[in-house]
């Protein structure tokens, strides 16, 4: 810690590098970025030192600790996890969509599978991931295998099998994903800023909720389907 910093403490605050090391132990995820992503948001306002140092109260540890974690296991946009921290006792009405914030991140690398393990591990015929991959549902890497993405596709397909579901039924699915890919893109392009660190983790969190926000979408439309037709 540099001199001028110490020489300004707050009595009762820690510095954001503190923060960090306190939210990772929860959330390994977590980064400085991150959370000055979440300062600019509003969702924290952490106080500041005559030199513009960030010093945050237990309060405000305990308010990022309560978004991150309404972000992890309910997958809320911030404007609602806002309204929630704003007014505590009030009902958020939001459709489950049954994600997680790293539905919407990158592989981990762990999985590394061949069409035969992955056709065995979800419990469909090797052709019919053959046929999944030549409709673009699942893609190989670059090595020829399989990662968690073609994991998780072929988990879900193997579940709509048991009701008569074929890849021809799905082809529809590849087209709406690349459509709202192209979609979320452009979105989030005037928030792009790649030689910018903060701008690049606000880029990145803009994708992730505008996901979230296009799947709730897609929940609620097909909810209010089913319930119109007498389905549900």
């Amino acid at each position: 810690m540099a001199s001028s910093e110490r020489d300004e403490i707050i009595v009762g605050t820690i510095s954001i590098g503190e923060v960090l090391t306190l939210l990772r132990k929860e959330f390994p995820d977590v980064t400085i970025s991150k959370i000055r992503f979440l300062e600019t948001e509003g969702l924290v306002t952490p106080e500041r030192t005559p030199s513009g140092y960030r010093r945050f109260s237990e309060h405000d540890v305990d308010k990022l600790r309560r978004v991150l974690t309404l972000q992890r296991d309910q997958y809320l946009p911030l404007k609602v996890i806002r309204e929630q921290l704003e007014t505590p006792e009030a009902e958020v009405s939001v459709v489950a969509a049954g994600l997680t914030p790293n539905d919407f991140r990158a592989g981990s690398g762990r999985v590394r599978m061949t069409r035969v393990e992955l056709a065995e591990t979800v419990g469909l015929a090797e052709s019919f991931v053959a046929a999944l991959e030549n409709i673009g549902l699942v893609m190989a890497t670059a090595s020829g295998h399989f990662d968690e993405d073609a994991l998780a596709v072929c988990t879900v397909v193997a579940r709509l099998n048991r009701f008569g579901v074929e890849p021809r039924h799905l082809r529809s699915f590849r087209v709406v994903a690349d459509r709202e890919t192209g979609q979320i893109e452009q979105i989030v392009t005037p928030f792009s800023n790649p030689r910018d660190r903060d701008g690049r983790a606000r880029e990145q969190e803009i994708v992730r909720e505008v996901a979230a926000l296009f799947v709730q979408l897609h929940a609620s439309l097909l909810r209010a389907e089913l319930v119109r037709g007498g389905k549900a």
